[in-house]
């Protein structure tokens, strides 16, 4: 437990006490902890580059959790900040040893871009994900053969390695949904995702039965915009929304690209795509239809 401090000194707020998560998130709390230290004792980056022999820009980085860190850059930082009470230091050398450890996503780091490693990352530590997908089934509920048709229509020149390499890690991601702790996936796919055969329709109807499989997990639910709604809330496209338990880790919207992603965390952008996410909740077939349009799409396959 972090103890109190004497008024005036900086304490490393109750939620530093064993966070949870990936080790993405773990870098992300801890630099959010250094930089409510630094800007306690406003002190600028500028100097608190120097006392660890960088510059400002890499105290940035380490804020924002997007690089590793050294022991002893934190504990000079750690100095710095007046950080004194062995305890208090202690919690948070911890936390340094356990945001460098790697995930297993690492060991597809061959066919792991860095913006999509970010998200498997924040998927790790996700206790709810919701989708909106307008083309694909999203990736935690494909099935292998569905999930090797869309590397393939993505990597046309692939080798047959790295497509199995590629199909192994979506395969992989979805373990998530099965541990002791799930986190609560909440999709909402447009009538078109279910539509078109990809890999062709006995392909497809196999990736229907998946998602009915899914349906039984408590924490997956699924809904389905039909046709009939026309134009809707979403029109600008697919997107994700992660939220987390940790007090110092925002929600976050993410949004794929061709070649890259998107991640948006600002409370006024994050506010308005919840509010996109609830009115095409609205708009979509209830959950309690679901199976049964599933099973006719199915038949019409």
């Amino acid at each position: 437990m972090i103890t109190p401090h004497a008024e005036g000194e900086p304490a490393p707020p109750t939620s530093m006490v064993m966070p949870r998560g990936s080790s993405t998130v773990l870098r992300i709390v801890l630099g959010a902890q250094l930089r409510r230290l630094r800007e306690e004792r406003r002190i600028t980056l500028e100097t608190a580059g120097h006392a660890i022999r960088a510059s400002h820009s890499k105290i940035s980085r380490m804020e924002l959790g997007r690089v590793s860190f050294r022991v002893r850059d934190v504990a000079d930082l750690l100095t710095l900040y007046g950080v004194t009470d062995d305890k208090d230091r202690q919690a948070l050398l911890a936390l340094v040893e356990r945001a460098n450890v790697a995930g297993w996503w690492h060991n597809y780091n061959d066919v792991l871009p860095g913006w999509f490693e970010t998200y498997v990352g924040l998927e790790e530590s996700a206790t709810v994900i919701r989708n909106y997908e307008v083309q694909f089934v999203p990736g935690l509920l494909q099935n292998e053969e569905y999930a090797r048709a869309v590397v393939l229509l993505g990597y046309p020149s692939a080798s047959e390695e790295e497509v199995e390499r590629r199909v192994r890690l979506r395969m992989a991601r979805q373990r998530l949904l099965h541990s002791p702790e799930p986190p609560h996936l909440w999709a909402v796919l447009d009538e078109a995702v279910l539509r078109r055969p990809l890999g062709g329709p006995e392909v497809m109807r196999g990736q229907i039965d998946h998602i009915l499989s899914a349906l039984q997990l408590p924490n997956v639910t699924v809904q389905i915009v039909p046709f009939s709604v026309g134009g809707h809330a979403a029109a600008g496209g697919p997107f994700s929304i992660l939220r987390f338990s940790q007090p110092d880790l925002p929600d976050v919207v993410y949004m794929e690209q061709l070649t890259s992603a998107v991640y948006l965390e600002k409370r006024d952008d994050v506010d308005s795509y919840l509010e996109v996410m609830e009115r095409l909740c609205i708009e979509a077939e209830p959950v309690s239809r679901t199976r049964e349009i599933l099973l006719r799409i199915r038949e019409e396959l």
